[in-house]
């Protein structure tokens, strides 16, 4: 191990980071993560929906210095996303974070955390690292709230003041013992603020901080198996892939938030074949859901639209 140390690595971490499109960089220590206990009653709670893999590994997310070998810092990073929604030609839309124009966001942070993860064993010789974008059982979250660079929202999305939501989070654990200026939690901005709450389509935010992910739109067009029923259906609106309601009435998040033509036509999509899919979403975030969900989130979207009058011209 490294001698006594100063806080110049961290800060050039920092730098470095924002140089690779970071906006937020923080350090903690692998300790029992603060939110952990909540976490074991929502997953008793059944709140998981079908999401099994979450509830697997409990020791694992309680003891993160377990998933590398003396592990002593977590690096926490924040990558933003655009604010635009992605849209087929008709208007139809994607969850912002899908960008169904760049390759999936696991594989771009991933490359983009390895240079930083480099660096870290670049400064400290012989030390351990491992980059984690949604590859262990690791509760980011709480990580990222206790590194400092933001907070939790009442909608249970990781916010950074002046960046908002649209955000992806990344860990780095190292076996270097980085030391950095000591943190402090950072308050809430929500305020007596609930728009999000009131605004979600299907009531999964059930009180501040309560998600029910077995009811959200992103779990139902994406992690559930099957079609969506005629419920969920009449609650999707225009957007086939995901949800962003909850971030979009936030006031925090501010910015351009139009929508931008970046997806093939509905019958381009309605007609793809395996190959084309492959071809066209096999190394976006869409390749998680897979062509047979989509196609019925799709055609339960036009069924709606209508029976309600306002279909869009699939030509």
């Amino acid at each position: 191990m490294p001698g006594p140390l100063t806080h110049e690595p961290a800060m050039t971490l920092r730098e470095q980071a924002k140089g690779l499109g970071f906006v937020g960089v923080g350090f903690s220590r692998p300790a029992k993560p603060l939110f952990f206990d909540q976490f074991c009653e929502w997953i008793s709670a059944g709140k998981q929906g079908e999401m099994g893999w979450m509830g697997r590994h409990l020791n694992l997310r309680k003891n993160p210095s377990t998933l590398l070998e003396d592990c002593h810092t977590i690096i926490t990073l924040a990558y933003p996303y655009s604010p635009k929604k992605p849209c087929t030609p008709e208007g139809l839309s994607a969850a912002r974070y899908s960008e169904p124009q760049e390759i999936d966001y696991h594989d771009r942070l991933k490359k983009k955390a390895k240079i930083l993860a480099g660096a870290v064993q670049q400064q400290y010789p012989g030390t351990q690292t491992r980059v984690c974008v949604d590859s262990a059982p690791i509760l980011e979250r709480s990580f990222a709230y206790q590194s400092g660079i933001g907070f939790i929202g009442k909608n249970n999305m990781f916010m950074i003041p002046g960046y908002g939501s649209y955000l992806f989070l990344a860990e780095i654990l190292t076996s270097a013992l980085l030391s950095y200026p000591e943190t402090e939690l950072m308050e809430s901005r929500c305020g007596s603020c609930t728009r999000c709450l009131e605004a979600c389509p299907t009531g999964a935010l059930e009180a501040p901080y309560r998600l029910n992910a077995a009811r959200c739109l992103s779990y139902l067009t994406i992690e559930k198996g099957g079609p969506v029923d005629n419920e969920t259906a009449n609650q999707i609106g225009d957007c086939f892939l995901g949800c962003d309601v909850c971030q979009e009435v936030c006031p925090l998040n501010k910015g351009d938030e139009s929508k931008s033509v970046v997806l093939p036509s509905i019958d381009e999509i309605l007609n793809m074949n395996d190959e084309t899919f492959r071809e066209v979403f096999g190394r976006t975030a869409f390749a998680r859901a897979g062509l047979g969900k989509i196609r019925d989130n799709i055609n339960a979207v036009l069924k709606v639209l209508r029976i309600t009058g306002s279909h869009p011209d699939t030509g």
